[in-house]
């Protein structure tokens, strides 16, 4: 988390110093949702995920830090540029080459068979991300705000499994045939953090609102969850 912190405040630093008059951040979903444990809770902009939430991921808690310290700084400072936040979900899509982010971790884990509980989650494709960045960068109303990058619904492991079945037959044989029951999960996670990141997982709300990129930003999704996974099971299928 320190070193997050660190190199944002140095990115900060530095586009203070050359007069930048807005500063973009690709921000993450887990900074905004992973404290809202009421199901029907809509989360929006306004939420923030508590550092010390339990189940928190390391990497989610850095991501986390990071942003509130770029908002710190730019607060402490008397608002030398102004600041934007993009907060993605898991991003999927198409990559430019073999290096993928770490949300195909989540598509990978089931075309390679590996037990996992039906989680569900908010993604977006990574030119949905694009698209919002530059909106973000330009609107005027985008100043000092926060935009959750999301596609308009959620994806469950279940249904990423049914629509690899439908759209890759091929790779049926590959898939799991049945998933961790959540009372399963619900006994373990005191006694493995891996599995405490899922149990938290099982239990956030997912329903995530893109409503603000939609009304200030002029954005409209260009691709949708179903789509950013088949883009990111096309890449992966070759390195099977």
């Amino acid at each position: 988390a320190n070193t997050a912190e660190a190199g944002t405040l140095r990115i900060l630093k530095a586009a203070a110093a050359a007069g930048v008059k807005r500063l973009v951040m690709t921000a993450n979903f887990g900074a905004v949702g992973f404290s809202s444990l009421d199901p029907t809770h809509v989360i929006t902009e306004d939420d923030w995920t508590d550092p010390q939430q339990s189940g928190l991921s390391a990497y989610e808690q850095s991501k986390l830090l990071a942003e509130k310290a770029a908002w710190n700084y730019v607060t402490d400072h008397n608002h030398p540029f102004e600041l934007v936040t993009v907060n993605a979900g898991a991003i999927l899509g198409p990559a430019l080459d073999d290096h993928v982010s770490g949300s195909f971790g989540l598509v990978k884990r089931l075309l390679t068979g590996q037990a996992t509980p039906n989680l569900t989650v908010s993604v977006v494709d990574v030119r949905d991300v694009a698209d919002i960045h530059i909106r973000a960068m330009t609107t005027p109303a985008a100043a000092n705000q926060r935009f959750l990058a999301v596609e308009d619904h959620p994806i469950s492991m279940k249904e990423i499994r049914t629509l690899v079945r439908t759209r890759f037959p091929e790779l049926a044989d590959r898939l799991p045939k049945h998933f961790l029951p959540n009372i399963v999960i619900n006994v373990l996670a005191p006694f493995s953090s891996a599995i405490k990141e899922g149990h938290l997982m099982l239990h956030l709300s997912h329903h995530v609102s893109n409503q603000k990129a939609r009304t200030v930003l002029g954005w409209t999704p260009l691709s949708s969850a179903k789509t950013a996974v088949t883009e990111a099971v096309k890449q992966l299928k070759p390195t099977l």
